[in-house]
């Protein structure tokens, strides 16, 4: 009992804690989804915010190549206990945290006591340290990875111009819709080779939402294809930081502001949810039963 009530306590302060959790998703890969997250990590660095990227692409995460850093030790690393979560955090690249990935968590379901209190101890002393939390995920959705969406703040959907890629962003929402009709989409059009083009891709989006879910979405903004960026790829490291002047940086830095000055305030006011690590233990505690 003297345990249980620790713990009630401990999560009581949880939910005072002010961190906000994003979860940067998309319906299939090669749509930029990694090189937003770390760009736009940059950015609300740059707005003078305190920022941690979490690689979620367990097995296939490249936050750490985009950064063009090598990461001896990962977020697997430290649920299996071979280090402390200080020793995970690789500090002060290009103004943000990053936690690399690693492998071998195919399946919550394989997850011990043990890796799952880890994991909660982890994200509760992290968000006393940050006021962003972003968690890079995998493209698509598997059981395990849903259970972050569903726990995080704000989703932030990635698509490009192209049909295929627009469908399938549509198809990841809707099938976070049916888990939590509650749940609100920021979509960011990535690559498109003109603005009005990426501005077009976004209304269908949002068309589409509102049509057949009863949903909307917030559309954060386009991202103009930009030679620049591929530059920065094949020098391993971020555009932002590289180019800071090129059109896609540009682009980033309107869409950190946006995010921060306009579109949060308005979540945040009508914003009722539990808070993240409240919410992650309840998902998680359920799928584990």
């Amino acid at each position: 009992m003297d345990q249980a009530e620790r713990l009630r306590h401990k999560m009581m302060a949880i939910d005072k804690i002010s961190c906000k959790t994003i979860a940067v998703v998309s319906g299939k890969g090669g749509v930029g989804k990694s090189n937003f997250s770390t760009n736009f990590s940059i950015a609300l660095a740059q707005l003078g915010h305190k920022v941690l990227v979490v690689d979620m692409d367990i097995g296939m995460g490249n936050i750490h190549i985009l950064l063009g850093k090598s990461a001896r030790n990962s977020l697997t690393h430290y649920l299996q206990g071979e280090c402390t979560i200080q020793e995970v955090i690789h500090q002060d690249t290009y103004g943000i945290d990053f936690i690399a990935g690693g492998s071998g968590m195919s399946s919550i379901l394989r997850w011990s006591d043990f890796m799952f209190e880890r994991l909660i101890f982890a994200f509760n002393e992290l968000q006393k340290n940050y006021d962003y939390i972003l968690f890079d995920m995998g493209a698509g959705a598997t059981e395990w990875s849903l259970q972050f969406i569903m726990a995080v703040d704000d989703i932030v959907v990635i698509s490009t111009t192209e049909p295929t890629s627009v469908t399938d962003a549509y198809s990841m929402m809707k099938y976070i819709h049916t888990k939590d009709e509650s749940k609100q989409y920021y979509v960011v059009s990535n690559r498109a080779f003109t603005i009005v083009e990426g501005q077009d891709s976004l209304q269908r989006l949002a068309t589409t939402m509102q049509r057949f879910l009863n949903n909307t979405i917030q559309a954060l903004g386009v991202i103009p294809e930009d030679m620049q960026v591929r530059k920065a790829i094949q020098q391993q490291k971020p555009f932002k930081a590289l180019y800071p002047s090129a059109h896609a940086s540009k682009a980033i830095d309107r869409i950190a502001r946006i995010y921060v000055n306009g579109l949060q305030d308005e979540h945040m006011a009508q914003q009722t949810h539990e808070p993240f690590l409240s919410k992650l233990r309840n998902l998680f505690s359920k799928g584990r039963a």
